[in-house]
């Protein structure tokens, strides 16, 4: 699902690359945009000749059509386009708060506008599939994960920060990405790294190595000073920025075009390029499209789901008491053995106030997005707005809730 998406070449080169670990028969690419799957089908069936892959790829703007017969379906979708991320990224600073499209006002609009959609598409999967997995690439993750979860519906939720992480730790370390296991615990877009194992999820922890060593590139990745993954002791996501340099964050924006002005005009240039048809592999350009390693790391997870391979993956899935402090339902971003019947958290250690802490605040604004998301109303997005860590106060949720309505009501007809 958003198969004219630009991201999708980095997705079929990975299904090329890795054909060894999931075998392909067949790929569908579903997107209403027919021009955008056009160009997108068109490369992708290129990269599948190039590197001599035997499956076969079609598209269609028919979602029912696409999804018959399904075995997995690759949900990758952004309603409203980058012109709805670029609101979402500028309307919230308005008010002095940080404009984001995952996290904030901006998470929740996103959030409102997404649910309604994916849940609907996964019905339609049900109904033709009952046993087919959905594996969710779409943003906010942790909230249309819960959402796909409690409804009933085959998924796991999936994000690149941790293979990203694993990737760039590797080569810092001078050893293969398959001898690094992170301790990556939290939720999606609010994760740190507690340790950093080498040989295995019990080999010896490097991060105080990684740190003592590496810890100046690794914070200037990050964009956060150094002496603060030195006091944490680990390595946060750099999502965690909004929260720990939230104003910082806010003057930067204001300063500058948004990163969704940014990606429309990479996305222009990338479909230009691939209606050339002489191209037939992922253009370089497309590294800066955002996304580092979602092919490997969706190929990993949907080879555990439908090979039953029982391998640890870092997915978002259901708590069932892995964090004691939070519900069993809500959805965690944490290890996990994933094999035909889901994915099943490993234990975590004991998570440090200072996690914990951010973690239950986040998980409960969630809970109230999804309601929000599910039944409508002003009220219910004043009350997630009001208990985000990064909005929490009465004169912001008001306005931020007139806001967001007005800025989405083409999409949200039901508010």
């Amino acid at each position: 699902m958003g198969g004219g998406s630009t991201y999708t070449p980095e997705l079929v080169d990975g299904f090329a690359r890795l054909r060894d670990l999931l075998p392909l028969e067949e790929l569908v690419l579903v997107d209403p945009a027919a021009d955008r799957l056009e160009l997108v089908g068109g490369l992708a069936r290129r990269i599948f000749a190039r590197q001599g892959h035997p499956g076969r790829i079609s598209w269609t703007a028919d979602l029912d059509a696409g999804v018959d017969g399904a075995d997995a379906v690759l949900l990758q979708l952004r309603v409203g386009g980058q012109a709805a991320r670029d609101q979402d990224e500028t309307w919230p600073l308005e008010c002095g708060c940080v404009g984001q499209e995952t996290t904030g006002a901006g998470g929740l609009a996103k959030a409102l506008r997404t649910v309604p959609v994916v849940l609907d598409i996964a019905e339609r999967v049900r109904a033709r599939n009952p046993r087919a997995w959905i594996v969710d690439f779409t943003n906010p993750v942790g909230i249309v994960t819960r959402a796909l979860l409690s409804s009933g519906h085959r998924a796991v939720g999936l994000c690149n920060v941790a293979i990203g992480f694993q990737r760039k730790f590797a080569k810092l370390l001078s050893v293969a990405p398959g001898e690094v296991s992170l301790e990556h615990v939290g939720l999606n877009h609010l994760t740190w790294e507690r340790a950093v194992r080498i040989g295995g999820p019990d080999g010896e922890d490097v991060l105080p190595k990684l740190l003592a060593e590496h810890g100046d590139a690794v914070a200037e990745d990050l964009r956060m000073p150094r002496a603060l993954l030195d006091r944490l002791g680990v390595v946060p996501s750099y999502y965690l920025r909004y929260f720990y340099q939230h104003d910082a964050v806010v003057r930067e924006q204001r300063t500058r075009p948004s990163r969704a002005a940014e990606v429309a005009a990479i996305e222009r240039e990338l479909l230009e390029m691939y209606g050339d048809p002489a191209l037939d592999e992922k253009p370089e350009l497309l590294g800066r499209r955002g996304g580092a390693f979602y092919s490997e790391a969706a190929v990993d997870l949907t080879s555990s789901l439908l090979r039953d391979t029982g391998e640890v993956r870092i997915v978002n899935t259901v708590n069932d008491g892995t964090l004691p402090f939070l519900p069993d339902d809500a959805v965690i971003e944490v290890p996990a053995t994933v094999d035909a019947q889901g994915a099943k958290p490993l234990p975590v250690r004991p998570l440090e106030p200072l996690f914990a802490g951010l973690i239950a605040q986040v998980t409960a604004y969630e809970d109230l997005a999804l309601e929000a998301a599910l039944r409508g109303g002003r009220e219910r997005i004043f009350r997630a707005l009001l208990a985000h860590p990064l909005i929490g106060q009465l004169e912001y949720a008001e306005r931020l809730t007139d806001d967001l309505i007005a800025h989405n009501r083409e999409h949200l007809a039901w508010i």
